[in-house]
């Protein structure tokens, strides 16, 4: 009982407070640690094999580091005072969900397009995705928002809620790790094709079962806010397996059944085009609205995750 209180405790504080600009974010921490490495390290590196070690030290080294790290500093705490230690927790906890966050830059973008400034609406995009959003139409800036808040769904909420109801702080902390590793590293690029390999494939593993959990409660969202969960349902089984990543492709179904939109398409990243199969059908052409559709969804499919794993945990 006493877990499930303070997942909740965690849930609601990253619903009030978000990821404030000022606050030192632990994953920041673990991206300078990783980069560190990268200039210190890959530079040395150069066969193949060496970088596929370079990148499994990596891939492992930095969850390893950041599990153990928390459960020295939960265990430190407890010696001193319990209280404080459950409060810790809770903080801790906070900082590795990312709901609050995502819906702010999701609203930016959309903001933005309701003020009639596309520039704007690029540059608030650029902070979320990876692809080249400075020549991005409308409906390409509308459909980067939406993928991106489908995709974040599972990596920035329901998988931290997961291994954080399961694991506490410390197994949620090792999922962030990977996850960010991922997010620098894991991108199939001549650069990191051999580094990045290992890093890539962790999250594929981490990632599966919550992919596979966000794109149901999104599915069940669709049904609850729009009566569209069946369509969803179809989409999720038809195209969700079309996603060149082994999992973004679930929840991206899901949001695009959910939305009845069709998502999918060309990309360019650093200049280099990317074309990926389509997903979902274009039953309505893509506008601003749906960026605060793809939000609503969101919240409320990690409203069901986190009553789902609070429940879980209780007994």
């Amino acid at each position: 009982m006493i877990v499930a209180l303070k997942v909740l405790a965690a849930c609601g504080l990253d619903a009030a407070l978000g990821d404030p600009r000022w606050f030192p974010h632990p994953v920041r921490l673990m991206g300078l640690i990783a980069h560190w490495y990268e200039q210190h390290v890959l530079v040395w590196a150069r066969s193949t094999s060496s970088q596929y070690v370079a990148g499994m030290v990596l891939a492992v080294g930095l969850p390893v580091l950041c599990y153990v790290s928390v459960e020295w500093i939960l265990f430190m705490t407890s010696q001193f005072n319990e209280w404080i230690s459950h409060i810790l927790w809770i903080l801790l906890g906070y900082t590795a969900l990312a709901a609050r966050d995502l819906a702010d830059h999701a609203n930016q973008v959309y903001r933005a397009l309701q003020n009639g400034s596309l520039e704007q609406a690029r540059a608030a995009l650029s902070l979320i995705v990876g692809r080249d959003t400075e020549e991005l139409s409308e409906p390409e800036v509308i459909r980067a928002t939406i993928e991106t808040v489908a995709e974040s769904t599972s990596d920035g909420v329901v998988a931290p809620l997961c291994y954080l109801a399961l694991g506490g702080p410390s197994l949620a902390f090792a999922y962030k790790a990977v996850n960010t590793l991922d997010s620098m590293i894991g991108h199939r690029t001549e650069s990191y094709q051999y580094f990045g390999w290992a890093a890539a494939r962790c999250d594929d593993v981490l990632n599966w079962v919550p992919a596979r959990l966000s794109g149901l409660c999104l599915v069940l969202a669709a049904g609850l806010l729009n009566g569209t969960g069946v369509y969803a349902w179809k989409i999720l089984l038809r195209d969700g397996g079309k996603h060149a990543s082994l999992n973004s492709g679930r929840p991206e179904a899901a949001m695009a059944g959910a939305l009845t939109v069709q998502l999918g398409g060309s990309n360019y990243y650093q200049g280099i085009l990317v074309k990926r199969q389509l997903i979902g059908d274009p039953i309505q052409p893509l506008v601003p609205n749906h960026i605060v559709q793809a939000i609503h969804v969101m919240i409320v499919a990690s409203l069901l995750v986190a009553g789902f794993l609070i429940g879980l945990v209780w007994w």
